[in-house]
């Protein structure tokens, strides 16, 4: 088994990363947590790369928290209390565009992931899924904004207490991703939307970006600050590793009988 757990590349002003935990369909354990806005914040820092592509290796984009450490007690969920700022998220701010290639399931952290990115373009494969409440956690990346941004508050309250998948068709009619390719064409149709972006004016595209951050309060409303506050308290109060670890299988077992 690898311990490489992100794959990165550069080419034609494309900087592409790539979650690389396929045994565990991309699950997040600690590694990866921190293995992967390191590799974001070293496609930002790179002259040559104007637009970042986030996908996940084959056969899912990121299947959420790795519910094996987690139960073990491995996986620290809610941010440190005493961080600055406290608005978490799950990579710093990027000034260049992040476009998330969904080429499989998006569920719980691994859609948190997702919500992130500038925007979606999923592969007929792709399906998201909100299971915070199956699992026992709260969300802290940032979902109870995104999600009712993409979807509408109604829509987004129902996949969050169901914990139910929504499907590619569905996502596009939904407005949460803006394109449904056929799963081979999924990372040649991001890029060739990439290199539209790369070819503008770079400058023009990161304040663009920047503006559209401001308005739509993504990185400063308060929202967020709510969602951490209850995390946090949640992570104190409530979450126990041994519940986890005693409902996985249950869960992975209801998950598949979705997909």
């Amino acid at each position: 088994m690898s311990d490489v757990v992100v794959l990165t590349d550069v080419s034609d002003r494309i900087g592409t990363v790539t979650m690389h935990r396929p045994e565990a369909r991309n699950a997040l354990n600690s590694a990866l947590r921190s293995a992967l806005p390191e590799a974001l914040l070293a496609m930002e820092a790179d002259d040559d790369v104007d637009v970042i592509v986030l996908t996940g290796t084959d056969p899912a984009f990121c299947a959420g928290l790795d519910l094996k450490e987690l139960g073990a007690g491995g996986n620290r969920l809610a941010p440190d209390p005493d961080a600055d700022p406290v608005v978490n998220t799950p990579w710093p701010v990027l000034t260049k565009p992040v476009i998330g290639a969904v080429n499989g399931v998006a569920i719980t952290g691994g859609f948190e992931l997702a919500l992130n990115c500038s925007f979606l373009v999923a592969s007929e494969h792709a399906r998201f899924a909100d299971t915070h409440a199956r699992v026992g956690v709260m969300p802290g990346w940032g979902l109870t904004v995104l999600l009712p941004q993409a979807v509408g508050v109604r829509r987004a309250r129902e996949m969050s207490l169901t914990g139910n998948f929504m499907g590619a068709e569905e996502a596009l009619a939904f407005g949460l991703v803006n394109h449904v390719v056929p799963h081979d064409e999924l990372i040649p149709f991001t890029r060739s939307i990439a290199t539209d972006i790369a070819g503008n004016d770079q400058h023009g595209v990161r304040r663009m970006l920047e503006t559209y951050a401001a308005t739509t309060g993504t990185t400063i409303d308060d929202g967020w600050k709510v969602e951490a506050r209850m995390a946090r308290e949640w992570q104190s109060q409530r979450f126990d590793p041994a519940e986890v670890e005693r409902r996985r299988q249950a869960i992975i077992d209801r998950g598949r009988t979705q997909v």
